[in-house]
């Protein structure tokens, strides 16, 4: 009976295990890894890209997915940028302009995936497509806005809020394990999470069992994008500058890591938790391999095939079950 229970408790963190392994290796491999230095370095550099994975996580569960975040990520950097700029210029504060910045950003952007929402509610065109679209709609604002060049016009103080500490603690880390706690309770513990389980599970049936399907397409996509943009406001602090170039590429590590992590790109299927370990597995993963002085080009390969070893897993996991 305790043997029947040490397996399946196994199974079932199976990637906390392989994380853990990993971790072992690297401390022996690594020189510097097994510090709490590096540590925090790692969750600096997973935390930006996290905030939007817990998001993404609501989607694909959902049913849907979205390709525009990385480029929604440099389009609120650089619209914070130009409007912190504009609003000082024109007298204001430069704390109230700041803030009327991000504000400003996080509604641009909650308005945006929600659009992408509706337009998928209102006539079926996947967010596939949609955000396809987005993303290079998002990014060629970007330059527009900017006129292709870096926009910095900050205050000093700006730079806490993507390269200060808390308690020792780097802040973008603090909003990440915030952001996660947030969406963990939403998901597990509230009707709309399970909500959003039945629509990615059968959309159909959900529909006939009362959830207004639509709504919950709309409030995902809006949530997502909100925390791109939230990552992008983060990013612009730690550069001290609104750039259009940041963030290429995003898209795809955040996937990898919800996937990694365990949810289904069929929907229905995914845990916040699993996203978390998939968004510090790819972190530790990439650290460890920089400190070990591998190539870019090998780092590109590995992830490339984790991803695809993700995928399969869980598939024969379905077809299993």
């Amino acid at each position: 009976m305790f043997l029947q229970k040490i397996t399946k408790l196994a199974k079932s963190s199976i990637l906390e295990l392989v994380l853990l392994l990993l971790c072992v290796v690297l401390s022996f491999k690594a020189d510097g890894f097994f510090t709490t230095d590096n540590f925090l370095n790692v969750l600096r550099n997973v935390s930006m890209q996290g905030v939007i994975a817990f998001g993404m996580t609501m989607v694909i569960i959902s049913g849907e997915i979205d390709l525009s975040v990385g480029s929604a990520v440099a389009f609120a950097g650089c619209l914070t940028a130009v409007l912190t700029k504009t609003l000082i210029a024109a007298g204001l504060a430069p704390v109230a302009a700041v803030i009327i910045a991000i504000l400003a950003s996080l509604i641009v952007g909650f308005a945006i995936g929600s659009l992408t929402g509706y337009i998928r509610a209102r006539f079926d065109v996947p967010t596939f497509i949609t955000t396809l679209a987005w993303m290079t709609v998002l990014r060629g604002t970007a330059f527009l806005i900017t006129n292709g060049f870096p926009v910095s016009n900050f205050p000093d103080w700006y730079n806490y809020l993507g390269g200060g500490y808390l308690f020792g603690i780097p802040f973008p880390a603090i909003i990440f394990l915030i952001v996660f706690v947030i969406v963990s309770i939403l998901m597990d513990y509230t009707s709309f999470g399970r909500s959003v389980y039945a629509v990615g599970g059968n959309a159909e049936a959900a529909r006939l069992s009362g959830i207004n399907v639509k709504r919950v397409k709309i409030i995902v996509m809006g949530i997502v994008a909100s925390f791109a943009a939230l990552s992008g406001v983060m990013q612009s602090a730690e550069i001290m500058s609104g750039t259009a170039t940041t963030a290429t590429g995003w898209e795809l590590e955040v996937i990898a890591a919800v996937i990694i992590g365990g949810t289904s790109l069929m929907g229905g299927v995914g845990r916040v938790r699993g996203t978390l370990i998939g968004v510090i597995f790819l972190g530790v993963l990439v650290n460890g391999m920089t400190l070990m002085n591998i190539s870019e080009y090998w780092q590109f390969v590995v992830r490339g095939v984790l991803i695809l070893s993700a995928v399969l897993i869980n598939r024969a996991q379905q077809i299993k079950r």
